[in-house]
């Protein structure tokens, strides 16, 4: 949930979770893999949890506390949709590596004495001998406390480190406040590289590969069942009577039977060591009645007239298909083949690239992967009996990749960062940076560093009756040692600005998903900018009320876009929402954290936009509750852009080469999309997220020059037509409308201009959608 949806006063209801429960239980009764029988049976026990804890009143779902008796700064057990389960994140048994520290402390196996030895002179000796090695993982927040507690002492801050652990105190029996001791290299606090995934994480994923059966099996049949089948081939050839003649013109000697017998017993030898491929056993295949009859005819017994047919039909096939054993085009093709079932599996080539993997520091990325994907050397050959000389195959060297260690472009550039999404997952380590080194003491810097990556990592509550979630400076850790943060706003502004850009340049077309917002949302913060960045709102949870940060970005994008195309093409006014802005900021009875004015602006916005042809009848599916929720939520990123104006005007972003590029770039991904909806029966989500990159097509068409818009539209028309027919007969509406405001004109209170030709494109809808149907205008049966 984000920090702004509106809910008023709600209590989430257990359907949700009975729901999850069932189909927990279900996987556990039934799915045939023991392991995922396993995870589900510990699913079904954590939603067991909650309906108790709903139940009980123990848990309160929706609040920012939802656990009695828990701070909101207790890092919460959360499963799927933010449902907390009453258990803390640090709680649970005793872990290895606190029952080690209390063998080595010499204390009881218990929480609160490893925490009360921790505030002795020889704990927190130990303490500051973590802070000086920065060898220590902190993988929930609450395992930096102690070492926080212990750096106020160093440093002469008593006072502060009592108050932290007069707060601590209370739950020193339940959670684990201690750092895990590390082997691994020093936790470092001033890098800029990035990595998606570690090198354990890497070998893990490649340890997990098995040989491909089929591969193998293919593998098999070309150097073992082919070349023996030539052979038997041949042996039959020589009793055909001259050239052209059919097998068993010439009656079979000894020396023929002789060999004969002695392929069968090869044959026996071969079938008993080469189990993968079994089509030579079959009576059906050449290879089998070649085989069946030679067993026939060495054991005495005469072919009779169809075992006899079928064998000279099967010799015929394979001379015809692949000619005579010996000849030059059967020659080559043998020679090609042998080459290729010679090649390494990706299975053993997987060998090689573990046993590279495994000197490398196994906690990080890869600083240069050169080494790591070079071809197979001499002495690995010697090693692993893989050829010299043969290269990784990509679906290896994708893998390897992933643990690249770089600055983000590069790994955005590279291809290692495909989407948006995996750029949210990454963005926090820069953030952790960022953030830690506002702090002057280095100890201090990697410490805070660590606390922010656990903090990432703690799953977002349900939210109601516009709570926020916890943020880390709320933390009692984080708090003690708040004045030693110095002016970081510069730092935060460049590495706002830095991301900002390489999200908009990197993946255009894609709106902002909320994890990287809230990440930007850290910056801006620092930086000191004024830059609200707002998230994407649930429709399935929207309450009708926005939070006072939405108006405040819609007046910036009004800052920006006045006048402009988008202005236009939306029908927005921009003047009279400033003076909303005006009205609001001035307005003492409103003790909400609510803008009321622009959550009525917006459902007056999305009553009056219809995507539907003018007379067609709802179809039922998409009408529902949730589709009006989005329509209003839909002219809420319209009016503030998603982010985009408040990324121009208050960051500053510039994204290279420039905005017609962005444009364009954003109308394949239109295209693309819309070509998805062709034959789709469920095509509303896909049209939503077209509407979407549509929107930021005419955002960065809006912030180009007149020559520059009518550019891009030669070029949009040239884009149609590298796609199927049916996706430019689909957007022809859409671009007909585009080219009108360009010229322009606008559209009527029906979003529709030139009776019908020409539509303004929007996602949501509660009626059937125009681009859902064929190109003449048919809707869509269902949703």
């Amino acid at each position: 949930m984000d920090d702004d949806a509106e809910q008023q006063h709600l209590t989430a209801a257990p359907g949700h979770a009975l729901g999850q429960l069932a189909k927990a239980f279900t996987t556990a009764l039934t799915h045939e893999d023991a392991g995922t029988r396993r995870r589900a049976e510990g699913r079904a026990q954590r939603w067991r949890a909650v309906l108790t804890g709903m139940a009980s009143g123990r848990l309160t779902i929706g609040s920012r506390t939802p656990v009695a008796g828990f701070p909101a700064w207790v890092t919460p057990e959360v499963v799927r949709g933010g449902f907390a389960t009453g258990a803390p994140g640090a709680g649970g048994p005793l872990q290895p590596y606190e029952i080690g520290l209390a063998e080595r402390f010499g204390v009881p196996a218990d929480r609160r004495a490893l925490f009360a030895h921790c505030l002795t002179d020889t704990g927190l000796t130990w303490l500051w001998g973590q802070l000086n090695s920065g060898r220590y993982e902190v993988t929930v927040p609450e395992e930096g406390a102690l070492l926080t507690m212990a750096w106020l002492v160093r440093h002469g801050e008593t006072a502060a480190a009592l108050d932290l652990v007069a707060e601590l105190e209370p739950f020193a029996g339940q959670l684990r406040f201690l750092p895990r001791p590390s082997t691994g290299r020093a936790a470092s606090d001033d890098t800029d590289a990035l990595h998606r995934r570690t090198v354990d994480d890497t070998v893990n994923r490649l340890v997990r590969r098995r040989p491909n059966a089929a591969v193998e099996t293919q593998r098999e049949a070309l150097a073992v069942w082919q070349p023996f089948g030539d052979e038997l081939l041949a042996h039959w050839l020589e009793t055909a009577g001259g050239a052209g003649g059919q097998v068993l013109e010439l009656a079979p000697d000894a020396s023929w039977l002789a060999r004969g017998g002695e392929l069968l017993s090869r044959y026996r030898l071969l079938a008993e060591e080469h189990t993968r491929c079994g089509k030579h056993r079959s009576s059906k295949g050449n290879l089998g009645i070649l085989r069946g009859a030679l067993e026939e005819t060495v054991a005495g017994r005469e072919l009779d007239a169809r075992r006899l047919g079928l064998l000279r039909h099967a010799v015929a096939s394979m001379v015809r298909r692949r000619g005579l054993p010996g000849s030059p085009a059967h020659t080559e093709l043998r020679r090609a083949q042998r080459v290729q079932a010679a090649l390494p599996s990706h299975h053993a080539l997987a060998q090689v690239t573990l046993r590279r993997l495994a000197v490398l520091p196994q906690e990080s990325g890869i600083l240069d992967l050169t080494p790591v994907l070079a071809p197979v050397s001499e002495p690995e050959e010697r090693e692993t009996g893989v050829p010299a000389g043969s290269q990784l195959p990509p679906v290896i060297r994708r893998v390897v990749e992933g643990a690249l260690s770089a600055p983000v472009d590069v790994l955005v550039e590279r291809g290692v960062v495909p989407s948006a999404e995996v750029l949210a997952e990454l963005v926090p380590q820069l953030v952790a940076v960022t953030s830690a080194r506002a702090y002057d003491d280095e100890a201090l810097r990697t410490l805070m560093a660590a606390n922010y990556r656990a903090f990432r990592n703690r799953r977002s509550l349900l939210l109601l009756n516009l709570e926020r979630q916890v943020r880390s400076e709320e933390l009692p850790w984080v708090r003690a040692v708040a004045a030693r943060r110095g002016d970081s706003s510069a730092e935060a502004a460049l590495v706002l600005r830095q991301l900002g850009e390489l999200a908009v340049q990197g993946f255009p077309g894609t709106i902002l998903p909320n994890p990287l917002v809230r990440e930007l949302g850290v910056l801006a913060r620092q930086s000191g900018l004024g830059a609200p960045l707002v998230e994407e709102l649930a429709a399935d949870i929207f309450m009708n009320a926005f939070g006072p940060k939405f108006l405040v970005a819609a007046g910036i994008a009004g800052e920006l876009l006045g006048g402009s195309l988008y202005e236009r093409y939306y029908g927005i006014d921009y003047a009279a929402i400033g003076e909303l802005a005006i009205t609001e900021a001035g307005d003492r009875t409103n003790k909400t954290r609510t803008s009321p004015g622009f959550a009525r602006l917006c459902a007056e916005r999305a009553r009056a936009a219809s995507s539907a042809p003018a007379g067609h009848k709802s179809t039922g599916s998409p009408g529902s509750w949730v589709a009006e929720n989005g329509k209003v939520i839909e002219q809420s990123q319209i009016l503030t852009t998603h982010n985009l104006a408040t990324l121009v005007h208050r960051v500053g972003i510039a994204p290279e080469p420039g905005w017609t590029d962005l444009a364009r770039r954003c109308f394949v991904t239109v295209c693309r999309l819309t070509g998805r909806v062709h034959r789709n029966p469920r095509p509303y989500a896909t049209i939503k997220d077209a509407a979407y990159a549509w929107r930021q097509l005419v955002f960065h068409l809006s912030l180009c020059p007149p020559a520059g818009q009518r550019r891009v539209l030669a070029a949009l028309d040239e884009e149609t037509g590298r796609h199927p027919h049916h996706v430019g007969a689909r957007l022809a509406p859409a671009l007909a409308g585009l080219r009108l405001v360009v010229d322009g004109g606008g559209f009527g209170p029906d979003g529709t201009a030139d009776g019908g030709r020409a539509r303004r494109l929007l996602g949501w809808t509660t009626d059937g959608h125009w681009l859902a149907g064929d190109p003449t205008g048919r809707p869509a049966k269902d949703s």
